[in-house]
């Protein structure tokens, strides 16, 4: 039995030394300077933080390295919204505008027809971003409906950033404090923030272009639901893993993140065969792949790129956040490296919106 033992750890350990030549190759060939990486199966986990915080430095990665995780802090507002509605504080039917105005949509009167569900399933038909929203101007800057609510998907960065004034207004509290009381606190994430904590300056890395030269480290002063969720791929595995049990969460809520709202029909781009693969659930993506259905979704600020997929009924979990612009082109060979070759579809989907 010790020989048999033995044996295991060490088809273990040249399994694990094999997937990471394969993700250091990989980051070559991408021109990726740093990655984070948490993959788990039934209560089993591997780990890796490869590569560099800060291109042309010998500041390496590690697994507390300070990570933009861009649009997956949206999965976490989701999330939040969802602990208050099962708390009773917060209806997922009424129209937002019932619960408080909001200036930058006075002059839409399509817009009091708009509902969490909606922005949840990014069929409000509000854009992506007005402005640029790192902008001054941004915060009072006029919103106009680009569809009718509820007719068809378009992303909006905008519809969560109502959702999250609304919860705040509703609770007295910041979209930091609300994610520290239901699900930071809860889940362990003590790395994670939607506001920059001087406790990020020694260990942050630095975003990268698409030809890996070093960008910045935004620190953001205000908490964005739509991109400024500071964290590391070890945190935001947590939060995957309990999406995936919908731990938290009421039964008949939790079902929320496993069932489509809508066929994730796009306004602007006509169905093909790869949409007929991908839904939109109550704030996160689902896919039915070769592996079996998955939850998903995609992080791109730009120069810091993530993504995440669950697999239900197999009980995996992936997670991964690069500091790089290109790091959304090591999604299919690094799902096909843990979960196995196959078709996950998401890639494909999201290329033909461009």
């Amino acid at each position: 039995m010790k020989h048999l033992l033995t044996l295991a750890l060490l088809l273990c350990s040249l399994v694990a030394t094999a997937q990471q030549a394969e993700l250091e190759a990989l980051l070559k060939r991408e021109n990726v300077p740093g990655l984070q990486l948490v993959y788990t199966k039934k209560g089993e986990t591997k780990q890796y933080s490869l590569g560099l915080r800060q291109a042309s430095t010998a500041q390496p990665m590690d697994a507390t390295t300070t990570m933009q995780a861009a649009s997956l802090g949206k999965v976490v507002l989701a999330y939040t919204a969802l602990r208050l509605h099962d708390q009773g504080r917060f209806d997922l039917d009424k129209p937002l505008l019932t619960y408080a105005p909001y200036p930058r949509l006075q002059a839409e009167p399509r817009a009091g027809r708009i509902t969490a569900r909606m922005v949840l399933g990014h069929t409000s038909g509000l854009p992506l971003w007005a402005e640029y929203p790192l902008a001054d101007s941004w915060k009072t800057s006029k919103l106009t409906l680009k569809f009718a609510p509820d007719s068809c998907w378009s992303y909006s960065g905008e519809g969560y950033v109502w959702l999250q004034r609304t919860l705040e207004h509703i609770t007295g509290k910041t979209l930091d404090q609300l994610a520290q009381q239901e699900v930071f606190g809860p889940l362990k994430m003590k790395h994670s923030s939607f506001t920059w904590q001087a406790r990020f300056d020694q260990n942050a890395a630095f975003g990268h272009d698409e030809a890996g030269k070093p960008t910045e480290v935004k620190r953001f002063a205000e908490p964005n639901g739509g991109f400024s969720l500071l964290t590391t791929a070890a945190n935001y595995s947590r939060f995957a893993r309990a999406l995936l049990r919908g731990q938290g969460l009421k039964p008949a809520t939790a079902r929320l993140l496993t069932t489509a709202a809508n066929p994730a029909t796009r306004c602007t781009t006509p169905p093909t065969a790869t949409a007929a693969n991908i839904s939109w659930a109550w704030g996160l993506g689902l896919a039915s792949t070769s592996h079996g259905p998955a939850q998903w979704h995609w992080g791109n600020n730009g120069d810091f790129r993530g993504f995440f997929m669950t697999f239900p009924q197999t009980q995996e979990t992936l997670v991964f956040f690069t500091n790089s612009a290109n790091g959304l082109k090591l999604v299919d060979d690094v799902l096909s490296l843990f979960v196995g070759p196959g078709q996950y579809q998401a890639m494909q989907w999201l290329a033909e919106e461009k």
